[in-house]
């Protein structure tokens, strides 16, 4: 009898902070993969509030209180997204689209990838509708303007961002 082939997944981000969107993504991708490898981008192109390893270990407390934790690996990687995916056996790419407009270049994406690693499937999961308008570049806007980010980030992040950013002025 041949054994189940393990089912694994990859979910990329930059993760500049983690939001609940993206946890919410992170729990439902769980469920449907034996394993859920979060795969926090080092991208040099981009201005970061957080450094990769600050991330990841954001991401690793934020997934740690989630039902599939033990299934869900977090690590750091730089270049292809598709490589990488080759790399760890996945089956899957798991993309977030919260609205008609991240559909063209998650499209693109998810072509090109197809054409680096045939054996790689796209699989796109739309976040709980309570989380379509969140982002990461309005987490931090809303923080940085000393807003209140409880219902929108998990507990780790909301205590990264008040050490990282500036206290609120008297």
């Amino acid at each position: 009898m041949a054994t189940k082939k393990k089912r694994i997944a990859v979910y990329p981000g930059s993760f500049d902070p983690p939001t609940n969107g993206h946890l919410s993504l992170i729990e439902r991708a769980s469920q449907l993969f034996d394993q859920l490898i979060v795969a926090v981008a080092m991208n040099s192109d981009k201005n970061s509030l957080f450094s990769v390893e600050e991330r990841v270990d954001i991401m690793q407390q934020s997934v740690a209180r989630l039902e599939n934790a033990k299934s869900i690996k977090v690590i750091s990687f730089e270049g292809l997204t598709a490589r990488l995916a080759d790399d760890l056996n996945a089956q899957a790419i798991i993309r977030g689209l919260r609205a008609v407009s991240d559909f063209e270049y998650e499209f693109q994406m998810a072509l090109m990838n197809r054409k680096l690693a045939r054996d790689v499937e796209t699989v796109f999961l739309m976040p709980a509708l309570s989380w379509v308008y969140l982002s990461s570049s309005l987490v931090k806007d809303v923080a940085n303007n000393h807003g209140d980010i409880t219902d929108l980030v998990p507990a780790p992040v909301k205590k990264a961002l008040k050490k990282k950013l500036k206290p609120a002025r008297k």
